[in-house]
């Protein structure tokens, strides 16, 4: 081979080389980024929040590097969730209401943002809902059961030693007393203030307004746009041309999403475990819980 066919050959299989390399490039920032790695450029950030809010890290990292992003002139916040734990909901309820402080927010429900969902959504700029969006269920519940009479039946016992008389309150193996439901009475009370005062203050609407119907009722999007806890009727896309809108940007916006993680398939297959095991645990729960979720079928 003379050195003219070897260069040529050396060139074509660098060329081959490149072209692969680059392919692996640009599938792997699709695959493990998000829209903003690959286009230049400001535009509006999308959340997204799905499903039962169990834990609040996820979402509060998201919520501060879209913050602190000069390319995110603006944040669409989809809500598509019945609720979930009190603790994570507070959490990202405040950490929105401090980007809102530094950018405008606007809200997309999705088919629920009720409870929990509503509340992370209630110090938004802008409320959009579907006209049969579920939302509100602004209220708080802790569920107890009492198995007392199944283990007699089985001829168990069950025996607890605690170091006070409240310490074991709402044990599924004896009866609540009087004094107990006095006191996870006044916890829930305690919490529902909490919930009433963050819609009060997000929708800039009187206390006493917001417990005329704080008592866990739900309503469609149409009905809560009466009662002004959402401020428009529409869709995702709407809520995006509302943050357009807002933000002084003319023709089609650039989405800048978060970055998604890098997941090889026994992570997925893991998280999945993990998730199923969660789910039932959680339905089989027995103690104390107390959740701002919506309570039904929907």
């Amino acid at each position: 081979m003379d050195k003219r066919t070897a260069f040529t050959v050396l060139a074509i299989v660098g060329g081959v080389l490149l072209l692969f390399l680059a392919a692996i490039f640009i599938a792997t920032a699709i695959l493990g980024g998000s829209k903003s790695s690959i286009i230049p450029g400001s535009g509006i950030g999308v959340i997204e929040v799905k499903g039962v809010i169990l834990d609040a890290h996820e979402t509060i990292t998201q919520l501060t590097e879209m913050k602190n992003d000069d390319k995110v002139k603006v944040i669409v916040l989809r809500v598509d969730s019945p609720g979930g734990a009190v603790g994570p909901s507070q959490e990202i309820y405040e950490e929105v209401k401090k980007l809102v402080a530094k950018k405008k927010v606007v809200v997309s429900m999705g088919s629920v943002a009720a409870s929990g969902g509503y509340y992370i959504a209630a110090p938004a700029t802008r409320i959009y809902a579907n006209p049969g969006t579920i939302t509100g269920s602004i209220g708080v519940l802790m569920k107890f059961s009492n198995i007392e009479g199944l283990i007699g039946k089985i001829g168990l016992k069950a025996y607890t030693m605690k170091s006070g008389s409240y310490k074991d309150i709402g044990s599924p193996t004896r009866t609540m007393t009087e004094a107990d439901k006095a006191i996870l009475q006044g916890v829930i009370d305690s919490i529902h203030s909490q919930f009433i005062r963050a819609v009060a203050d997000g929708r800039k609407l009187p206390e006493e307004t917001v417990r005329e119907f704080a008592d866990g009722r739900i309503f469609s999007g149409e009905q809560a746009l009466g009662l002004k806890l959402v401020d428009k009727l529409g869709n995702l896309q709407d809520a995006i041309d509302e943050a357009a809108k807002l933000a002084g940007i003319k023709g089609e916006p650039h989405l800048i999403y978060p970055p998604k993680k890098k997941k090889l398939l026994l992570d997925m297959l893991v998280e999945e475990t993990v998730s199923k095991l969660g789910t039932a645990v959680r339905d089989q729960q027995r103690g104390l819980s107390v959740n701002y979720e919506l309570d039904g079928g929907f």
